[in-house]
C-alpha cells in the first residue's frame, strides 16, 4: 500500500477488530478518521478476499467515489496507486484491482434513492464499504445484505455522523445489533470524536470549531460526536444575541454604506408564495464577490391564504419591493429572483409581469434543496460570521429567533424544522431560497 497515515490506537484497535468480524461501524464526528480506518480495513482485506465482486456505497455513485475511492488522497486509488483502474461492470462504476490473489471489482453505487437498489440487484458481493450509511434508503440497505448471502468471506464496513438517538440506523441496525449477545459473525462498533484523528492540529481544530454555532444541533454531533435529538431552537446562539450577526444600517455613514454595498457582486430574490394561513414572502440577498458571504439586505411578506391569492396584488407587491430596493442599494441591480417551484403560474406572471414594467432580471425555479442542509449551511455562515442582515430586516431576524425543530419528527429521529404557524417559516424559505444556489452543495 502507497497511501501512508499515521493511526492513533484506538483507531488501530477498530481496524483490527475489522480483521475478525462481519459487521464494522465507525460512529462518529465530521473529520474524525472513521472513514479512512473502513478504507484501510477493506483494502486489506481485499488483497485475499475469496469473492472477485465487492460494493462501495455512498449517497450518490459521485460521493461514494469521492469519499471511498479518493478520500482525501488516502482512498482505494491511492492505496492501490498502480494496481487499480477506473471502468465499467454491467453499466455500472467500477474499480478494477490487481491484487495478490487475483482480480478484484469495487462496484461503485449511490444508495440515497428508494429505487437505488435496482442498481446493485442480482449482484453477488463480497464485502460491503458504505459511506453515510444513515443516509441511504433502507431498501437499498436490505438489498445490499441479500447480495451478500453467497459470499465466501462476508463483511461490511459502515461509517455515519451521529443523528437522532430515534433514527431508523440504529433502531433498525447499529443498536439491534449491539444488543445481541451473540451476533453472528461478531460486531465492531466504536465511537468517534474529531480529537481522535491525529492529522487535525490544535489549531485546525480551533479553526473548525469556528465555523459551528455552539450548542446548536450540528455542533454537538459534528464536534463532540454526540447523537441528539433535533429539539429547541434552531439558533439558539443567534437568538440569543442577534446583534452579533447584524449591520446597523441606519447608523451607517455614507462611505461606511458605500464600502459594504461595494463587497456585493450580485444581488438575488428568494419568493415563496403563500398557502393555507402562510404569507407570501420576499426576500433579497447580496452575495458577496467572492461567493464567501451572504449580506440580506430587505425583506417583505404580503396576506394571502390558499384561495385567497390574489395573483395581480402578489405581482404589483413584487415589482414594487425590486423597484424599492435597487433604489435604496444603488447602483447594484437585482439579477435573478428564485421563486417556490410549486406555484409555476404565479411564477410565469411574474415574469410576464417583469418584462410589461421593464425589469429584466431573470425569474425561475428555487432550487429547493432540502430544508435540513439550508439550515445547516444557515448555522454555518451565522457562526463563521459570513451571514449578515441589515437592522432593517426584521422579518429574517424574527424568523431566525424563533425557529424551532419539530418535537414529533425528533420522536422519529427525523430532522424537520417545526411548521405550525409559531414562528414565520416562510420568511424563512424565501431567505434561503435566495442564496441556496450559492452555498448550499
Amino acid at each position: 500500500m502507497k497511501a501512508e497515515y499515521h493511526f492513533t490506537g484506538k483507531h488501530r484497535d477498530y481496524m483490527k477488530k475489522c480483521l475478525v468480524n462481519t459487521v464494522n461501524v465507525a460512529e462518529g464526528a465530521v473529520r474524525s478518521g472513521k472513514t479512512v480506518d473502513n478504507v484501510f480495513a477493506f483494502a486489506t482485506l481485499l488483497e485475499t478476499a475469496p469473492d472477485r465482486l465487492h460494493l462501495a456505497s455512498g449517497v450518490t455513485v459521485a460521493a461514494a467515489r469521492l469519499n471511498i475511492g479518493d478520500c482525501n488522497g488516502l482512498g482505494l486509488e491511492a492505496i492501490f496507486a498502480g494496481r487499480c483502474a477506473w471502468s465499467r461492470y454491467r453499466d455500472n462504476v467500477c474499480l478494477r484491482v490487481r491484487t495478490r490473489t487475483g482480480e478484484k471489482l469495487v462496484l461503485f453505487a449511490g444508495g440515497g434513492r428508494a429505487d437505488s437498489y435496482r442498481r446493485i440487484r442480482g449482484g453477488s458481493f463480497g464485502m460491503w464499504i458504505a459511506t453515510e450509511v444513515d443516509l441511504h434508503s433502507d431498501s437499498f440497505l436490505r438489498e445490499a445484505f441479500n447480495r451478500q448471502l453467497a459470499a465466501r468471506r462476508r463483511r461490511v464496513f459502515w461509517d455515519l455522523n451521529p443523528g437522532s438517538p430515534n433514527a431508523p440506523i440504529y433502531r433498525d441496525y447499529i443498536d439491534r445489533f449491539a444488543a445481541m449477545e451473540d451476533f453472528p459473525g461478531g460486531f465492531n462498533h466504536r465511537r468517534f470524536t474529531i480529537r481522535d484523528n491525529p492529522a487535525v492540529t490544535p489549531e485546525r481544530l480551533r479553526e473548525i470549531e469556528a465555523q459551528y454555532e455552539k450548542g446548536s444541533l450540528w455542533y454537538r454531533r459534528d464536534i463532540l460526536g454526540e447523537r441528539c435529538a433535533a429539539e429547541g431552537l434552531i439558533f439558539p446562539e443567534f437568538a440569543q444575541a442577534p446583534e452579533r450577526c447584524t449591520v446597523p444600517w441606519s447608523g451607517l455613514g455614507p462611505e461606511e454604506r458605500a464600502a459594504l454595498l461595494a463587497d456585493i457582486g450580485i444581488l438575488t430574490v428568494g419568493v415563496d408564495f403563500g398557502g393555507s394561513r402562510s404569507l407570501t414572502a420576499f426576500v433579497c440577498a447580496g452575495i458577496s464577490r467572492d461567493g464567501s458571504r451572504v449580506t440580506i439586505l430587505a425583506d417583505r411578506n404580503i396576506p394571502g391564504r390558499k384561495g385567497e391569492i390574489d395573483p395581480a396584488r402578489v405581482y404589483r407587491e413584487f415589482i414594487a419591493f425590486i423597484r424599492e430596493t435597487e433604489e435604496r442599494f444603488a447602483p447594484l441591480r437585482i439579477r435573478a429572483a428564485f421563486c417556490d417551484s410549486a406555484e409555476q403560474y404565479l411564477i410565469n406572471g411574474l415574469r410576464r409581469a417583469c418584462r410589461r414594467e421593464g425589469l429584466w432580471l431573470a425569474v425561475g425555479d428555487a432550487a429547493k434543496r432540502p430544508v435540513r442542509d439550508r439550515i445547516q449551511c444557515t448555522s454555518d455562515l451565522l457562526a463563521s460570521g459570513r451571514m449578515r442582515l441589515l437592522d432593517t430586516c426584521s422579518l429574517v431576524a424574527a424568523g431566525l429567533a424563533e425557529a424551532r425543530w419539530d418535537p414529533s419528527a425528533a420522536a422519529l429521529g427525523e430532522d424537520r424544522r417545526l411548521d405550525d404557524f409559531s414562528s414565520d417559516v416562510d420568511i424563512l424559505d424565501a431567505e434561503e431560497y435566495a442564496w441556496e444556489r450559492f452555498f448550499v452543495r
